[in-house]
This record gives C-alpha cells, sequence and structure tokens, in this order.
C-alpha cells in the first residue's frame, strides 16, 4: 500500500443540529462526512477511519440513565457504552460509505473492527479524573453515587454534579493485526471508534474493560503510526487552523512544519485543551515517528480540495 491513510472524523461532525439528533439525522450526517472520505479513496488512497462518539455515548448513558430509574433497568456500563457507539456509528458510516463507493463504481469493501486499546493502569490520568460524562446530578445523588459505586464527582459550574472519568494515554491497538490485514486486502477499515473500548492488562495477561475515555485523536495517532500511514488527516469543524484565534492579530495557517507546530504548541495560547490542542499533539507525535508522512487538518467538506492544495492546514515534517 503506497497511499496509505487514517482519517480522524470528529464524533460531533454527526449533530448537524443540536435540536435534532435523532439516528436518522445522525445517519444523514454520516452520509455527508462519506461522500467527502469517497473523494480521498477515489484518489487510490487506501483508508483507515477513526472516529469520536462523545455525543454518542451521551446519549446511551442518558437512555440507561433514564430507563433504570423509571423502569428499574441495569444501567450500562462506560465500556459497553463505548462499544456500543462503535458498532452504530460504525454501521453508520459502513453502510453509507459502502453505498457511495458502489454508486461511483468503486470496488471496495467496508467493515467496522470493534476496537480495544489498551491503556496503563497505573496511568496518571486515573489519579485525576477530569472527562465529564453522563447527566447532571443533585449532590445528594453525587455523593450515594461516589460512595456506593466508587465514582468520581464533581460540581460543574452552578448547574449540577458530574461523574467525572479518566482520559488515559493510548499504548495499544488490541486488534491491530486484523486491521492490518484487512487493509493490506483492500477493504476501508472503521477502527478505534471513540479512542478505542478503553482496557487494562490487571498483571494475568488478560485484558479487562476499564470507565476512561480515550482521545480520538490520539488514538488516530497511535493508529496511523502503527499502520505506517502515509497521510493523516484530522476531520474538525473549521477549514484551516488558526493562531491567536479570535484576536485582532489572528492569522490561519496554510501549512507550517513539525517544529513550528511544537513551538505553537508550547506557547499554551494558540490551541485550546479541549478541541485543537489535541489535535495538534496528536499529529506531532505522528510526524515524529513517520519523518516521511504528512498531516491535514480540515472540514470534512474540504477534504478533497485540501488534498489539491487549495485549503486546510498541511503540517509537514
Amino acid at each position: 500500500m503506497t497511499k496509505l491513510a487514517v482519517i480522524a472524523v470528529g464524533g460531533n461532525s454527526l449533530i448537524i443540529d443540536d435540536k435534532n439528533v435523532t439516528v436518522e439525522s445522525q445517519y444523514q450526517a454520516a452520509k455527508q462526512t462519506c461522500l467527502h472520505i469517497a473523494d480521498l479513496i477515489e484518489q487510490g488512497w487506501d483508508v483507515a477511519i477513526g472516529h469520536g462518539n462523545g455525543p454518542q455515548v451521551g446519549y446511551i448513558l442518558r437512555r440507561s440513565e433514564i430507563a433504570a430509574k423509571t423502569a428499574g433497568m441495569h444501567e450500562v456500563p462506560l465500556d459497553v457504552c463505548g462499544a456500543d457507539s462503535q458498532g452504530a456509528i460504525g454501521y453508520a458510516i459502513q453502510q453509507n460509505l459502502q453505498n457511495i463507493l458502489y454508486q461511483r463504481g468503486i470496488k471496495k469493501k467496508v467493515v467496522t473492527v470493534i476496537t480495544q486499546t489498551l491503556v496503563d493502569k497505573n496511568d496518571p490520568a486515573f489519579s485525576k479524573p477530569a472527562k465529564p460524562i453522563g447527566s447532571f446530578m443533585e449532590k445528594e445523588e453525587a455523593e450515594r453515587r461516589q460512595q456506593e459505586q466508587g465514582w468520581s464527582v464533581v460540581e460543574d459550574a452552578g448547574r449540577g454534579w458530574r461523574r467525572v472519568v479518566a482520559s488515559p494515554q493510548p499504548k495499544e491497538i488490541v486488534e491491530l493485526e486484523t486491521v492490518q490485514t484487512l487493509l493490506e486486502k483492500g477493504i476501508v477499515t472503521i477502527t478505534v471508534g471513540g479512542g478505542g473500548i478503553p482496557v487494562i492488562d490487571p498483571g494475568d495477561g488478560n485484558y479487562e474493560g476499564i470507565a476512561a475515555v480515550v482521545d480520538k485523536d490520539y488514538a488516530s495517532s497511535l493508529l496511523a503510526r502503527s499502520i505506517g500511514a502515509n497521510l493523516f488527516v484530522i476531520s474538525t469543524a473549521v477549514e484551516k487552523v488558526a493562531i491567536n484565534f479570535g484576536k485582532p492579530e489572528q492569522k490561519w495557517l496554510d501549512q507550517i512544519t513539525l517544529a513550528e507546530a511544537k513551538a505553537y504548541l508550547a506557547e499554551g495560547i494558540h490551541f485550546a485543551k479541549g478541541s485543537m490542542a489535541p489535535k495538534i499533539q496528536a499529529i506531532i507525535w505522528y510526524l515524529e515517528a513517520m519523518p516521511n508522512g504528512k498531516a491535514l487538518i480540515t472540514n470534512p467538506e474540504n477534504i478533497g480540495r485540501a488534498l489539491k492544495g487549495e485549503t486546510g492546514t498541511w503540517i509537514v515534517p
């Protein structure tokens, strides 16, 4: 495979309208993203697709909580919510992309791999969980959950209490060999959904799911490095990356080097921690490991134009 790309799609890209988040609306949003991924495939690239799942896991948790309160149903553990979302989002991407490729006369199959991501049980993130998940709670319920279920809970800006979990670093993609085999066969592979289902090795060589969230850009970067991808694309809400965003001296970036990316990130003022900073860090790790690779950040509708050099932010060694 001389043209192998990893594309990381944001979970929020499946939400076009916050007031319309039905399964059908998310399916149609996935279709729009798949049109642009198909452009990449049509240009001769073999593709692995990672995706976010933040909003979708939130919906699964909310349904689970309501069912538990109103009908006595069991609550769904967070790692299983991740697996559920991988299947559902994978299905939407897989079917849409397969249909589009068929319509374009491209004979490629698409498959979803339910993917586990190994994390270190001693990762420092577990000592300071900070990723909010699930619904807001009253203080009494939060304290009960903390005592009975061992949850970490925090008060969120006067809006109520929420559970927080760790976001550890991805160490290994458990199904990597399977993913590599599929890609070698020319099959478009959807993997590391939501960063992968976080699992630990308790010390006996087995895997065990854990309540945590792996950053999907970090996991996609690990995937790109592990399979030797020539191109790493992060699809997000903006056409280009900017420094000094929202300030009079704001500047859109067409192309920067790895060294420049590191310098901008180190300044700590250009990229927000919860949005662009992880994307830049993920690309830095990728380019450090792949000196002949290149990376692109743009929104889904401009992937085709960006590949022609017309837009997007390119980060090169």
